[in-house]
């Protein structure tokens, strides 16, 4: 298998995905010659044409809006949100338009086919405006699903199988594993299933769940505990909505713990569904409350980053306090 960060994963499943079916049309602000703020769509204009992928004026609204409407007569979007913090001018398009289309038309119609991929996440320095960990808010959308990778393989599986998806699919990027992580990706076309976590490591004493960039700090902290006696089984969601609640529940039942950590903001975060589901799942089987290592309740601030992040020790203390309960 090749080498491929997980930007070059993005890149291969796209042009794949292109060069096998020529209803799939890429576009989004600088997407064309440029390849996007961070590159994820090189060379494909050049390969593909510019009626295949193209630059759109800066309006988030308008490229959700245009893609529903070309996944509505039967094309297959990929449509690109510079950054996951700007899709909020879009977010009506999404959740009212894309993720109802299909039952207030009573199944006639569908948008079939819309992907909208968006780079998200903090770790970059970005400060306020391009930090943010939105997929919460879209987690309550029935009519979409919505997908993180963390690893360059995932990120092509899952993304092709995003694309080929009869629903619309918000992909969510973590910007800051882009370059950083590298594994071996298969250079053929293959899909992970959307709706099912993968269970990374097995454990026995406490059940680690995370999705996209926190997977990194979340094994960080697995290894810290291990060396202090303490088995963890770690888990990566990869899809927040459908959830794989069986594979969670099925590892809290054995472990009795489970710890959840992202980099949204606690209140409200998407943790606190899990914890929910979870409890009723798996009540008098949790030996201690489930815990949750999540960003603080504040904008993403600049300077102070480091401190707003959840990373692995503050995930291996709340580990520490878990078993200790």
């Amino acid at each position: 298998m090749a080498k491929m960060n997980l930007l070059q994963a993005v890149n291969s499943a796209l042009d794949l995905a292109m060069a096998k079916d020529r209803r799939v049309v890429c576009f989004g602000e600088d997407i064309g010659k440029f390849g996007g703020v961070f590159r994820a769509t090189s060379n494909l204009q050049e390969k593909y044409g510019r009626e295949r992928c193209f630059n759109t004026p800066l309006t988030e609204q308008g490229i959700a809006g245009f893609a529903i409407g070309m996944a509505a007569q039967g094309h297959v979007p990929v449509a690109e949100m510079q950054f996951a913090d700007y899709i909020f001018p879009a977010f009506d398009q999404i959740v009212n338009e894309a993720a109802k289309f299909r039952y207030r038309s009573g199944d006639q119609f569908n948008v079939a086919g819309l992907t909208i991929r968006t780079p998200y996440g903090g770790g970059i320095a970005g400060g306020l405006y391009h930090s943010q960990s939105p997929e919460a808010y879209f987690t309550q959308t029935p009519g979409l699903k919505v997908v993180v990778p963390s690893t360059p393989y995932q990120a092509k599986g899952l993304l092709l199988a995003s694309i080929r998806d009869p629903n619309p699919v918000v992909f969510f990027e973590p910007k800051r594993l882009y370059r950083a992580a590298v594994g071996e990706v298969p250079e053929e076309e293959f899909e992970i299933p959307l709706g099912v976590a993968e269970v990374v490591k097995e454990g026995s004493d406490i059940t680690l769940l995370a999705w996209g960039a926190q997977m990194e700090y979340l094994q960080a902290a697995a290894a810290m505990a291990e060396a202090e006696g303490i088995s963890c089984e770690v888990i990566d969601l990869r899809t927040l909505l459908p959830w794989d609640v069986d594979t969670v529940a099925r590892s809290v039942k054995k472990t009795g713990r489970l710890l959840i950590t992202h980099e949204a903001p606690l209140t409200g975060g998407y943790a606190g569904e899990i914890a929910a589901t979870i409890q009723e799942h798996c009540f008098l089987y949790l030996e201690s409350p489930i815990a949750r290592v999540c960003g603080m309740d504040t904008p993403f601030p600049l300077i102070h980053e480091k401190e707003y992040m959840p990373d692995q020790f503050k995930i291996f203390e709340a580990i520490k306090r878990t078993m200790n309960y």
